[in-house]
């Protein structure tokens, strides 16, 4: 099939690996997003692809092992794979000279994060990890918020994000090595909010994991805390958890007021402000949107228009990079520095796209984290 221009109006996907993140919001998310064309699907299971080509009236349907059959034919990839596979398929993809959308974490080591960065880079094509929060209005309302200045001058990034998760679920199923545990999951959102709180990056990290000693933890640690410092003496907290109720929340302490975002990282339900200065409290609630439509949008329009991501591969090597430092903190007991990273950019209130929400679909083999079947 030949490879259309870049002033084609919908840029092509296959979206590779269909579990539940794939089938509850990145399926779904095409129809919302008017540049962006879903054309083929890639999966290891046959019926569960055959069932979803059917569903989504697509043509082209390929397992793995057609991958790069799958990559002639479209303009690019959404990576929706367990975050051992990431590397091997972005690094694939941007060889056959195929944009890469990758979700997060990027990958599970700075080196693999760095090869596709190289790929990307070397091929010509455009890399972006799915930080769909970058996209989101009550989150970039809060980079606003840390930015004019009226919570004074920023000191205290505190964060909790929690879920429990059965056991055989792929997240304690894998081993860390393999990408698996809370850290790589749900702790790069705390991570993320705070480095793009305090645009910066830390500067030391020190944790502690923890395990309470049940079957499902075998593999990877309950639950992991956390201290980074950040330049100007600034202190970001958080604890993410597989064993504890659901919790998704970040609280950004300044000397004249404080800002609650609860939940925070959720893309099922709506965002909730509780902003403080001197005493009084104001609500803003910020309603359910598309997230990944927001993204696939985004992304597509980098491509047609030849601009670079914002959430670029730096991004994700930039968290990437501290999930290491943290685990060798874990480990070791002891504080781990953390080198400077190269000036990036940074997400602001400009990148804010909006698509309305849609119902949660019926899945194909696809349990959510808790082993909930849609």
């Amino acid at each position: 099939m030949k490879r259309r221009t870049s002033s084609t109006r919908k840029v092509r996907y296959a979206v590779v690996g269909l579990g539940h993140i794939a089938q509850v919001a990145v399926l779904p998310a095409f129809r919302n997003a008017s540049n962006s064309e879903l054309v083929a699907v890639v999966s290891g299971e046959s019926k569960k692809r055959e069932k979803l080509a059917k569903k989504y009236h697509l043509e082209q349907v390929y397992s793995y092992d057609q991958y790069d059959r799958a990559l002639s034919q479209v303009d690019a990839v959404y990576l929706a794979l367990p975050n051992h596979l990431h590397r091997e398929y972005a690094v694939r993809a941007a060889q056959a000279r195929v944009h890469v959308l990758c979700e997060k974490p990027m990958a599970v080591t700075e080196d693999d994060c760095q090869a596709m960065i190289d790929a990307a880079d070397e091929n010509g094509v455009k890399l972006m990890i799915a930080y769909r929060l970058h996209f989101e209005a009550g989150n970039l309302e809060a980079i606003r918020l840390a930015k004019n200045g009226k919570l004074g001058d920023l000191r205290i990034f505190t964060s909790e994000f929690a879920q429990q998760v059965t056991e055989g679920n792929l997240r304690v199923s894998e081993t860390v090595a393999r990408g698996g545990g809370p850290l790589y999951d749900m702790g790069v959102y705390c991570i993320n909010a705070a480095r793009y709180l305090f645009r910066t990056e830390p500067t030391a990290v020190f944790a502690l994991t923890a395990n309470n000693g049940e079957k499902r933890f075998r593999k990877v640690e309950e639950m992991t805390s956390v201290v980074m410092r950040f330049p100007e003496e600034r202190m970001a907290t958080f604890t993410c958890s597989f064993g504890a109720t659901d919790l998704s929340r970040f609280t950004l302490i300044g000397k004249k007021g404080l800002l609650v975002v609860d939940p925070a990282y959720e893309y099922a339900m709506g965002i909730k402000h509780q902003l403080t200065i001197g005493g009084r409290t104001k609500i803003s609630k910020f309603p359910k949107r598309d997230q990944f439509a927001a993204e696939l949008i985004y992304f597509s329009d980098c491509i047609v228009k030849n601009k670079e991501p914002e959430p670029s591969g730096l991004e994700g090597l930039a968290d990437v990079r501290i999930v290491q430092a943290i685990y060798e903190s874990a480990r070791t007991r002891r504080m781990v520095e953390l080198p400077e990273l190269p000036a990036k950019k940074r997400p602001t209130t400009r990148q804010e796209i909006q698509r309305p929400s849609h119902e949660k679909p019926t899945t194909v083999h696809a349990k959510s984290p808790s082993g909930e079947a849609a």
